[in-house]
């Protein structure tokens, strides 16, 4: 059998299509259906598995009470952990969420957007991509509520909820230089994104603060060859004549690739060289590795707080909320 319509009710039942329209949509008081009738309506409905088809309702009310979500990989804990925290808070507006993912290309992003708009969700939650504020100043022009999360471009004045990465980062690093560490590194993604800027902004500054600052701890990896880049990275500052003793790495990522090769040229950890490592990885269950932790229950939290009140009340002037992040040693 296929799909079970509103004329399929009303044939079995005897009545107008109009007339089962208005009791599966709310309605039959303003109808005047009777409380009999509307029960064997709703009754009948259940009983055929009848699913209201939301295109169709969409399109009546305005809404399809949906959100779109677009990280940036979705294999990654830290975005899997917002995207189910983010599904968890929508769901108690009765919102939806349909998830994407870019894998950090930009005409990735801009194919998910179109998908998601053609899906015609309500609103957006996007962790956008280098290179993906076009896309962002496209949805601010159609006047579709969107809020950045992690991420965002400061030339576009747009809700963001992310965290300080500034100050987090200076205080991973300061905790480096109290255990004694002097020639401390730097691993980042080579990226013009701020979120990243920022997080070496914080390292730079709480070196240069004591005099120990030298541009040459810093590697930039790129993304799509990252586990050869940090591979690389590592050895030549092993290797070198530097004499590192302290590696800050910028995301979990970056961490789990870095802390495998430490432990593939048998640098033990922290008893050869002490790490910090911006959010957490499943490994670090097992071990004393300090790290960065980003209030990700908050952070969905108020991305679907902003998001839903900008659908139903519309966009007055935008806000921009760092929360802060906590070093877990």
């Amino acid at each position: 059998m296929g799909r079970v319509s509103i004329k399929d009710i009303a044939s079995k039942i005897g009545v107008s299509t109009a007339t089962v329209s208005l009791v599966l949509n709310g309605k039959d008081k303003l109808g005047r259906v009777s409380e009999q009738l509307s029960k064997k309506i709703r009754e009948t409905a259940k009983s055929m598995n009848y699913k209201p088809n939301g295109f169709a309702k969409a399109l009546r009310s305005g809404r399809s009470e949906t959100i779109g979500l677009v990280v940036a990989d979705i294999s990654n804990p830290f975005f899997a952990h917002l995207a189910f925290h983010i599904q968890e808070h929508a769901d108690r507006y009765g919102y939806s969420v349909i998830i994407t993912n870019t894998n950090e290309s930009p005409k990735k992003m801009e194919k998910m957007v179109s998908i998601l708009k053609y899906r015609q969700v309500d609103g957006f939650i996007i962790v956008p991509t280098e290179n993906g504020s076009r896309c962002i100043e496209e949805l601010h022009e159609n006047k579709i509520p969107v809020v950045l999360l992690d991420r965002y471009f400061p030339e576009i004045p747009s809700d963001y909820v992310g965290v300080d990465n500034f100050h987090a980062s200076m205080k991973a690093t300061e905790h480096l230089l109290k255990l004694g560490c002097k020639k401390i590194a730097l691993i980042t993604y080579k990226t013009t994104l701020r979120h990243a800027q920022e997080r070496r902004d914080g390292y730079v500054s709480a070196l240069a603060g004591c005099d120990l600052y030298d541009s040459r701890l810093i590697k930039e990896v790129n993304h799509s060859t990252i586990v050869e880049d940090i591979n690389r990275s590592v050895q030549e500052l092993i290797l070198g004549d530097n004499k590192i003793d302290g590696f800050f790495f910028t995301t979990n990522t970056i961490s789990s690739i870095g802390l495998k090769k430490l432990k593939e040229m048998q640098i033990n950890v922290p008893e050869d060289i002490k790490t910090v490592c911006f959010d957490k990885i499943e490994s670090f269950d097992f071990s004393t590795i300090p790290f960065v932790q980003q209030p990700i229950p908050e952070m969905g939290k108020q991305a679907v707080d902003i998001v839903v009140d900008r659908i139903r009340n519309g966009n007055p002037s935008p806000v921009h909320i760092e929360l802060k992040a906590e070093l877990i040693v």
